[in-house]
């Protein structure tokens, strides 16, 4: 329901964006004097039901965007996101040389295709959006993020090696994915940053995919 409705506020907010439409410059406003002024260029923001569009200038229609400032949601969710990619990372390089099944290599590899250059994308996020002055970054307690595999899980992946790797490794995977989503979803629901939902929403979209992948696998 949370997820729902944080998806719902922000297709409304997306929506009264897009319906504000550029107008030719050099138009000038009627309406109370809500238009452009000294010829200058204008926008055109639709009415509610009922009600005639206004003409505004570039200055009010900029102060009418949705916020899209990241919240504490959209930080927790970064630099989590951060640490359970690496540890995904982790485990496939594991896989070239203690697989057996060609399958198995093939998805490691796509999965550290994928997630390397997530962790990049959201390191560099980091570092333009940094936590406000006296916030403390968020914790990296693995035991708290969803999916992760503990540290005798990892030992048991390391010393396995042929089926029952592959086996090992699609248990622990598929469960380190869901986790992922679930994250994902959680971001969607209560952050605020578009750069951000966008993220969440290609974990969602890549992850689901290969969790369906590796239970046909298993």
């Amino acid at each position: 329901m949370d997820m729902a409705k944080g998806l719902l506020g922000r297709t409304t907010a997306a929506a009264v964006a897009a319906g504000i439409l550029l107008a030719l410059a050099g138009c000038r406003g009627g309406d109370g004097g809500d238009g452009a002024k000294n010829g200058g260029a204008a926008v055109i923001a639709p009415g509610r039901p009922g009600e005639r569009a206004r003409t505004l200038s570039p200055e009010e229609a900029a102060k009418r965007q949705p916020d899209d400032g990241p919240n504490a949601a959209d930080r927790a969710y970064v630099q989590h996101m951060i640490e359970h990619h690496r540890q995904a990372l982790a485990m496939s390089a594991l896989a070239p040389d203690r697989a057996s099944a060609d399958a198995v290599k093939r998805l490691a590899e796509r999965i550290s295709a994928a997630q390397q250059p997530e962790i990049g994308a959201m390191e560099k996020w980091l570092a333009r959006y940094p936590a406000p002055s006296g916030v403390p970054a968020a914790g990296h307690d693995h035991g708290a993020m969803p999916g992760m595999a503990t540290g005798q899980q990892l030992e048991q992946l390391a010393g396995a090696k042929g089926a029952e790797f592959d086996k090992l490794f699609l248990t622990l995977m598929t469960a380190h994915h869901e986790g992922a989503v679930k994250m994902a979803g959680e971001a969607l629901a209560s952050g605020n940053n578009g750069a951000v939902e966008e993220m969440a929403n290609e974990v969602v979209a890549t992850q689901t995919a290969e969790i369906h992948r590796m239970r046909a696998m298993g």
